[in-house]
């Protein structure tokens, strides 16, 4: 009897269900995304956001976002959920931002933070896991940063990504796997990707516990065939001292007769890998956890510089399935971004033809300027 075939719709189902998801924030509730959002107020100066849709959009409620308002600032502010670690998990982050400003010279990426991050004295020292997105500044500076934190430090991609530039909603989207691999998505549409042992050129953990157990195979083996090996330079006719009491003086050993030679730099037969091999290779080698896996995952924000303001933040999103973040993509931005360009496109002949509009009655008032002042001209000639 042949095996029933499952529906496409019941996997997607099924799909959608197995997700995990860590954080999502759509701001559909109006001003109650001030409940989950907090401020920072290390510094007075700091900008401040509101909730705006901007002046065009494709739905004026699924585009409002988190909007900077203020020139020539600051801006801090974050979000908590529930912490984890994405130890042995594929890391999904994405979002929407929105430059409406056209860009000159600010940031547009967002931060992931550990769960203990003092959200009211958030600050650019702020220890943070991810930075992702865009960042803008004048003619050089047009790149998507991502920067993970290792080892108490930030490393960022060795490769040169392109950010979008325009004044229209882009979907940014990072993807980090345990197979140490990732991907860099704008629109939807892979931009960059490779591995992340190389691309940040750093060595990776399946790297990193190889060689930590081969180190201390090359160890013991340099010990043990060392002391063989000093075996051969020992005074064999000595003898162990009468009052020689193990318990406090240790084994005893007989003195030697000379100098192994493999002490002064000399490798002696039999031994393949000797201590300083091992212990140069030590050095070398980085130690701890793996570049991609962070273990207390708790809050994202937005901690950035600003000179113009006016950018949209919106459509945030962390979870461990590709699927669901291109399905959330499609139905947030996806949905809106044809009709926000059609809006534009509006609101841009519009403001042509009231340019036209006003030309026309700059010319028109030109004229009858002209007009009157001959008409007056012509009488004062008469009157004279």
């Amino acid at each position: 009897m042949a095996a029933a075939r499952v529906p496409l719709w019941a996997i997607c189902v099924l799909r959608v269900a197995l997700a995990t998801v860590y954080f999502q924030e759509e701001f559909l509730d109006g001003e109650r995304w001030r409940n989950r959002w907090v401020p920072s107020t290390n510094d007075s100066q700091f900008g401040h956001f509101r909730l705006s849709s901007g002046n065009f959009y494709g739905h004026k409620e699924k585009d409002k976002g988190l909007q900077t308002t203020q020139n020539s600032r600051f801006y801090a502010i974050s979000a908590r959920f529930k912490p984890f670690s994405n130890k042995g998990k594929t890391l999904i982050v994405q979002y929407t931002v929105k430059h409406e400003q056209k860009m000159d010279c600010g940031g547009g990426y967002i931060k992931l933070f550990p769960a203990d991050v003092d959200q009211k004295n958030l600050n650019g020292k702020s220890q943070y896991y991810i930075m992702f997105g865009p960042d803008i500044c004048g003619f050089d500076i047009k790149t998507v940063h991502v920067i993970l934190h290792f080892k108490n430090q930030y490393h960022a991609n060795k490769k040169s990504i392109r950010c979008k530039v325009d004044s229209f909603t882009h979907l940014y989207t990072l993807v980090l796997r345990p197979d140490l691999t990732y991907e860099v998505k704008i629109d939807g549409q892979s931009i960059e990707s490779g591995s992340i042992e190389y691309d940040w050129q750093l060595t990776s953990l399946k790297k990193m516990e190889k060689a930590s157990a081969e180190a201390e195979g090359w160890d013991q083996a340099a010990k043990d065939k060392s002391q063989d090996w000093e075996k051969h330079f020992l005074d064999a006719s000595a003898s162990k001292p009468s009052d020689w009491n193990s318990e406090l003086d240790g084994d005893w050993q007989a003195a030697m007769l000379q100098k192994p030679p493999y002490q002064d730099g000399l490798k002696p037969e039999g031994i393949d890998k000797d201590v300083w091999l091992h212990q140069k290779m030590k050095n070398n080698y980085l130690t701890g956890y793996d570049l991609s896996e962070f273990e207390n995952i708790g809050a994202i924000g937005l901690e950035l510089w600003q000179v113009r303001s006016g950018t949209i933040f919106d459509n945030f999103l962390i979870t461990d399935d590709e699927d669901y973040a291109e399905n959330f993509g499609k139905a947030t931005w996806g949905e809106t971004k044809g009709p926000e360009k059609e809006m534009d496109a509006i609101q841009a002949k519009e403001e042509v033809k009231k340019a036209q509009e006003e030309d026309e009655d700059d010319m028109f008032m030109g004229r009858f300027t002209g007009r009157e002042n001959s008409f007056r001209a012509f009488h004062r000639k008469n009157e004279l």
